[in-house]
């Protein structure tokens, strides 16, 4: 009976650190060059937060883009964070205190949103997302922009 009892813990605690596990797959943590170099790679579009070590990333939107992802269930949709302070492309980013969310499809800049506007961001990653399967599939043109291109939003809390 003992051995039953152990056996249900240890089940419970792997199924535990399993769903953590799930949780902290959602975003993929991107802190030097060479993980970012290899992050431009993916195929799909890659939805970035920047964000710098004194801060962290932004935490407001993970339960939206965990939203996000279960809705649309696609495999060419990704998330990460970046850590600017170690990543040369990312230096323009460096000293802001406001989430900027960078997208990337095939390794190009598509898109920028600064600030954490719940529904804006919503829009935009299935705008972005749409667009970016219609290169892939149709091979389409990519309209890629300069980081100086930014779309501005209020900060929603």
């Amino acid at each position: 009976m003992e051995s039953c009892a152990n056996a249900a813990w240890l089940w419970r605690v792997q199924s535990q650190m399993a769903g953590k596990k799930k949780e902290t797959s959602l975003q993929t943590s991107v802190t030097n060059q060479e993980q970012w170099e290899e992050m431009l790679t993916t195929k799909g579009l890659t939805v970035v937060d920047v964000y710098q070590q004194w801060c962290g990333p932004c935490r407001a939107v993970v339960s939206l883009l965990r939203k996000i992802k279960n809705e649309l269930s696609d495999d060419l949709l990704h998330f990460a964070t970046a850590e600017a302070d170690n990543i040369d492309a990312l230096e323009k980013y460096r000293g802001k205190c406001e989430p900027t969310f960078l997208f990337f499809g095939g390794g190009e800049l598509v898109a920028v949103l600064r600030g954490a506007n719940a529904p804006m961001l919503q829009r935009m990653i299935v705008e972005e997302l749409a667009k970016e399967k219609l290169v892939l599939v149709q091979g389409s043109g990519r309209k890629v922009v300069s980081s100086g291109t930014l779309i501005s939003t209020c900060i929603v809390g």
